[in-house]
């Protein structure tokens, strides 16, 4: 994990037209870095594409019922996450491995009539919000978080980069979205996180969903996520 302060993102020079990977099993979020596996033509061409061009891509999660439709335009949870390509390596048989950095939220405003054999949309970029009225609970829910995943087993790597966290000055938005991503609850519950742009809403909804993983744990239902995470195939 990391801030990534060498590749800053800039509002003045993004057109609001994205490159959409749409994948049924993964939720990226801001801060985070993503390995991924590309394999499938038409994402392919979006990687090609990127490439030679903004080097973004937007992933976003496919919403129920996209398993009648797969190989078309199955529906899409509204809000997404633009990345940035960071690093990439052409395999032998063309296929690709890429680690894609997290940069902000995207709202889908609506889908345009693409060219190319992946979606493309025009999109919103969302900022954390902190509520002026709110903040004062900032300290208590920072006290909060850390006191909460000390009641989970975590994998020794995911445990050091939280304690480095910790001790750091990250904001409580970048400390969500990274605690979001790392542990392991249903994809709903990290995209309803994903969506929460009010920084103490969002850390309000990770402690409840927190919670609810300590009493999975006493119940024997919860078990740690994988840490750094495995590579996510198209």
């Amino acid at each position: 994990m990391s801030t990534f302060e060498d590749l800053p993102f800039s509002l003045d020079s993004f057109s609001g037209k994205v490159r959409l990977f749409p994948l049924p099993n993964l939720v990226l979020f801001p801060h985070v870095m993503q390995p991924l596996h590309i394999y499938e033509l038409r994402y392919r061409d979006m990687l090609e594409d990127a490439l030679t061009g903004d080097g973004l891509i937007t992933m976003v999660l496919l919403a129920p019922g996209w398993e009648n439709d797969y190989e078309g335009w199955p529906p899409l949870y509204p809000v997404a996450c633009l990345g940035r390509i960071t690093t990439h390596f052409r395999l032998a048989d063309g296929t690709y491995n890429l680690l894609l950095l997290g940069l902000k939220r995207a709202k889908l405003l609506y889908e345009l009539k693409s060219e190319h054999p992946y979606r493309e949309a025009r999109v919103e970029i969302f900022e954390d919000i902190y509520s002026p009225q709110q903040s004062n609970r900032q300290q208590y829910l920072q006290k909060q978080l850390r006191e909460a995943l000390q009641d989970l087993p975590l994998l020794p790597e995911a445990q050091e980069q939280l304690d480095q966290l910790n001790e750091s000055d990250v904001s409580l938005g970048m400390l969500t979205d990274i605690i979001s991503y790392m542990l392991e609850i249903d994809l709903e519950k990290k995209q309803a996180l994903l969506a929460e742009i009010d920084v103490y809403r969002r850390t309000e909804l990770l402690l409840d969903y927190l919670r609810e993983a300590v009493d999975d744990l006493h119940a024997g239902k919860w078990s740690c996520g994988i840490f750094p995470p495995l590579f996510s195939a198209n």
